[in-house]
């Protein structure tokens, strides 16, 4: 196991490359473009813009600084924009059982991490579902640079693949402990993510988003093992200061070790399919020889930060950052790491069969109260906006 299992630099090896020209179809056009909100209004122009361009509809799932009234007001100023933007309340759960994967002894190892971004994500499956929509595209409330003629291409190619998605290079959308690996002169990739992610909903093998960090890597897991996950194009995403948060490595280490070491088994081109390499991953024995590798991989990133000719600043945020993610590395057990594999999957069969029995519905309105999601606004530009409940008409635009 020693020689076929590492620390992967890059997992470019697991995508097929999607620059070629895709034969155009009737079903080639998205059914929506759903946008997991957390800034303020004025952070979704472009993304809007873009539907506006591509004439699909948004489903904008607000929270935080996203504020409804405020982000329906720009749609309505946007021509040709259309959008369905929801209210999603803190610590909100689809009306369904409770993964087994949100488990507490999960959220301790992921630091107690507060994040409602998988919750969003699988909103967007289930209204997509119910709705009888076919393809969507998730795209992150930081991402910019969207190319319309890679969009068309992307939904052409959800045609006949279940997922494809791009990449963000600038700003390089990596975990804390790869961009201090980068930052130390190590070469050090990026890989495909959630946050520009097109899904054709009704392929029968649709996954859900855990609530952990990577949550998109696991989502894709079974395409990414099977070499069917496809690549098209890139975009960008805002810049961010990784290492502010020193914090921010422990809310991050058990999903970036627990998919890096996933992903090593799928990079070992055994041979074997997606249910045998998955059956390695419930192993505590593989956990405790990648947990090894994982330590040592931050280890050497520490030991290089002081060749790297680093400002003070940058130093001592990645050093701290890593030596945090060490700690947090060397307190997981390589048995709550199998425990999750296999949760994962029992989380996955639930989920399958809970699709089943979700209603099909005519209106999105419906569907949005199966989901217990009362506060909505349907707007667009020159259209009349409908509401689920009275909000406030009154203020700037965000």
């Amino acid at each position: 196991m020693s020689r076929q299992i590492r620390h992967g630099q890059s997992h470019a090896g697991l995508l097929r490359d999607g620059s070629a020209p895709v034969a155009a179809s009737a079903n080639t056009r998205l059914d929506a473009i759903v946008v997991p909100a957390a800034r303020p209004a004025f952070a979704l122009q472009e993304v809007i813009s873009l539907s506006a361009a591509l004439s699909v509809p948004l489903v904008i799932l607000c929270s935080r600084q996203a504020q409804v009234e405020q982000v329906a007001r720009r749609v309505e100023k946007t021509l040709g924009a259309q959008a369905l933007v929801v209210e999603v309340p803190t610590n909100y759960r689809p009306p369904c059982d409770a993964p087994l994967t949100s488990g507490e002894d999960f959220q301790a190892a992921s630091a107690n991490r507060s994040s409602d971004l998988s919750a969003k994500r699988n909103i967007g499956l289930l209204l997509g579902r119910m709705c009888g929509w076919n393809k969507i595209l998730f795209v992150d409330d930081d991402i910019r640079g969207f190319s319309p003629r890679d969009v068309r291409r992307l939904a052409g190619y959800l045609d006949r693949h279940p997922v494809a998605s791009m990449v963000s290079r600038y700003f390089p959308d990596n975990s804390v402990v790869c961009h201090a690996r980068r930052l130390a002169g190590f070469r050090q990739d990026v890989f495909v993510s959630g946050a520009t992610l097109g899904v054709n909903l009704q392929h029968p093998d649709l996954s859900f988003f855990a609530d952990v960090y990577n949550e998109d890597w696991f989502f894709f897991a079974r395409h990414a093992a099977e070499r069917s996950l496809m690549k098209i194009g890139e975009v960008s995403q805002l810049e961010y200061r990784p290492f502010a948060d020193p914090q921010r490595a422990a809310r991050e280490e058990f999903g970036d070790l627990l998919a890096e070491g996933l992903y090593a088994a799928f990079d070992r081109r055994s041979g074997l399919c997606f249910e045998e390499q998955l059956a390695i991953a419930t192993r505590a024995s593989y956990w405790q020889h990648f947990k090894g590798i994982r330590l040592k991989t931050i280890a050497e990133t520490i030991e290089a930060l002081p060749r790297a000719q680093l400002s003070e600043a940058d130093y001592s945020g990645a050093n701290k950052s890593l030596k945090i993610a060490q700690d947090r590395a060397d307190s997981i057990s390589p048995d709550l790491c199998a425990d999750f594999i296999v949760n994962w999957q029992e989380d996955e069969r639930r989920w399958q069969k809970m699709l089943g029995h979700f209603p099909q519905v005519r209106r999105d309105r419906d569907a949005l109260a199966e989901l217990q999601l009362p506060r909505w606004i349907s707007c667009g530009y020159g259209l009349p906006t409908e509401s689920e409940t009275n909000f406030a008409t009154a203020g700037a635009v965000g």
